[in-house]
């Protein structure tokens, strides 16, 4: 008979080789997109890191399901919802996962800083349950602070005026709120919001893209960023609650139509405006406490260093995160490129990288 102490050795077994398998799907990610940096082709950076990726994750001894994958606000190439992926060998252990091989796709063909690879995964009773949501609306309103902000009295409100948010956040930070930095994609769509904002005076980060980065950003220590605040993508909201999960911190989100034909679509799939209105928290998108979040750089961020290539060495720069325990572990690799393989799912099998 099982053990309690064997069943719990079991899961973290599971989760420690679950981290280390997804580190090397987003190091193939950004190793096989370092060639499209700068080259202004997104589509073609993007097909790249999917191809790897999707190949890295199809070699899993998992039953993976995307719950949530990349390619539909832009219809680029990308790992969708209820692509099986892994082995799917019997008794092997099944995994919800979200994925975006690059947020910051506009980023990488700009050769502009905060693009990364990332991936989180969670395990499941059975490969029908899902532990990772899966929201159907292109953009999601979004609100993420830190640990420090979510525990104690009070609580940040997606329906609160900015004012009022800002202040409980100052007050929790022990700092004044001209003193607090909000992180918010630069859109036109965020006018008003910046305005808001800047009447509170609370100093303003603007970030041309990388939304899953600026999300996670309040929840990590020493970013320098206070709270994120706008409209984003929904898959980015799904993908840093997971890694918020892991990091004790919060995010709300919501569901935010782009227009009438969107919100007629969501209601044909089933979302009233009850439904549609809700307000989801970290625990309601990334569910459990068996959470895995990977992200390795592309290009250089606050968050992470991006892929740097010298003659045939690449180093490559990654975060794991774990729920269960909230570790965070940086991991810095390099690879012989006479000798690394990535395996290409166009390609149905490996080659050596040749970034």
């Amino acid at each position: 008979m099982k053990t309690h102490s064997n069943s719990l050795a079991a899961e973290f077994e599971i989760e420690n080789l679950l981290g280390l398998d997804l580190v090397r799907a987003s190091e193939a990610a950004a190793l096989n997109t370092f060639k499209w940096i700068g080259k202004g082709d997104k589509n073609a950076a993007d097909a790249a890191a999917t191809d790897a990726i999707r190949g890295m994750l199809n070699l899993m001894d998992m039953c993976g399901e995307c719950t949530i994958g990349e390619g539909i606000k832009d219809e680029a190439p990308g790992i969708f919802l209820g692509e099986k992926l892994g082995t799917w060998r019997p008794g092997a252990p099944a995994v919800s996962i979200a994925v975006d091989p690059i947020d910051g796709t506009t980023l990488t063909s700009k050769g502009l800083p905060g693009a990364v690879s990332v991936i989180a995964a969670a395990e499941t009773p059975s490969p029908e349950q899902r532990s990772l949501a899966a929201v159907p609306s292109v953009y999601m309103e979004k609100l993420a602070v830190g640990p420090r902000i979510k525990e104690g009295t009070g609580s940040i409100r997606m329906d609160a005026p900015v004012e009022q948010n800002l202040e409980l956040i100052a007050l929790k930070l022990a700092k004044r709120v001209r003193d607090l930095v909000v992180c918010l994609l630069d859109r036109p769509r965020h006018a008003e919001l910046i305005k808001e904002i800047r009447r509170t005076g609370a100093s303003i980060r603007m970030i041309g893209d990388g939304d899953i980065a600026g999300a996670i950003a309040p929840s990590m220590p020493d970013s320098g960023v206070d709270v994120y605040m706008g409209i984003g993508g929904s898959p980015e909201a799904v993908l840093a609650a997971a890694a918020i999960k892991c990091l004790g911190g919060e995010i709300l989100a919501r569901i935010w139509p782009r227009d009438d034909e969107e919100r007629a679509a969501l209601k044909q799939a089933g979302y009233d405006e009850a439904r549609i209105a809700a307000v989801h928290d970290s625990e309601q998108m990334a569910k459990g406490d068996s959470i895995v979040f990977v992200a390795t750089g592309i290009t250089n961020s606050a968050l992470l260093d991006g892929v740097r290539v010298d003659g045939t060495t690449a180093r490559t720069h990654s975060v794991v995160m774990r729920s269960r325990s909230r570790t965070i572990r940086y991991v810095t690799t390099y690879h012989d490129l006479t000798r690394k393989t990535i395996h290409l799912h166009s390609e149905g099998g490996k080659r050596i990288s040749d970034p």
